[in-house]
Parts: structure tokens; sequence; C-alpha cells
């Protein structure tokens, strides 16, 4: 599995890099621009993601834009959707506006922080990129 953790926080890339390393490659982008940037070249090279887990508050660009743009460029490349990268929104925001627009975005799920391995892990395999009893 080919995997994207998109975070500005030190601590939570880190973490979330250590959860998710075993089950596949896994890069790490900064920034919602970084994010396109490297999901844009996967693309190009017919090495598309798997899972990529998205931060709301980053600096640069959200992760909302993010969200949307990378829903915009699968499309554009012919890509349906519910056919790319899963989405996994992974952030400090708990209110319904930014969980709602989320959804509407073309997220898959969404996690509150802090991040528990379990959680994660569970998400994945509702998303059936884990098989079932992985936790």
């Amino acid at each position: 599995m080919k995997i994207l953790v998109v975070e500005d926080d030190f601590v939570c890339r880190k973490l979330l890099h250590k959860i998710l390393q075993p089950f596949g490659e896994c890069d790490i982008a900064v920034n919602g621009r970084e994010a396109m940037d490297v999901v844009r070249a996967g693309l190009d090279a017919s090495a598309p993601y798997d899972l990529i887990c998205l931060d709301i508050m980053m600096p640069d660009m959200d992760g909302l834009t993010a969200l949307e743009e990378i829903r915009s460029l699968e499309k554009e490349r012919g890509i349906d959707l519910g056919e790319g990268a899963k989405i996994i929104m992974v952030t400090a925001l708990s209110d319904n506006r930014h969980i709602l627009q989320s959804f509407r975005f073309g997220c898959e799920s969404y996690i509150v922080k802090p991040v528990r391995r379990e959680k994660l892990l569970q998400e994945m395999m509702k998303l059936s990129l884990l098989p079932e009893g992985t936790v």
C-alpha cells in the first residue's frame, strides 16, 4: 500500500508515520501544497496513493483545500469518486461544520486527534485497506 501523511506538526507526523509504516510505503508532506505536488507526481507515474491521512489546519494550503484539489485532480485524470485515494482527515477540529465540509469535499473518514493506533487501523479496515482483525 502507498500511503501519504500530510501533517505540519512534527509529533503528529512522526506518530502517524510510525503507525502506518508497517503497512506500506509511507511518504510525508508538511502542508497541503507539498501534498498536491506528491499526489500529482504519483498520478503522473501511474503510482497513486492508496491512503492519504490529511490534517486540516496547516500553513500554506489547508487540508480542506488540498482535499478538494486532490479530488479535482483525480477527476481530471478520469478517476471516479470512490476509486481514488482513500482520504482520512486527521485533525483537532471536531465541529460539525468541518466534519460535514470534509465529507462533502470527498473524504472517506474523519478522526479527531489525539490519534489512537486502534482507531486509525479500524478506519483502515472499514475502508478495506487492511484485512479484518488487523487490530
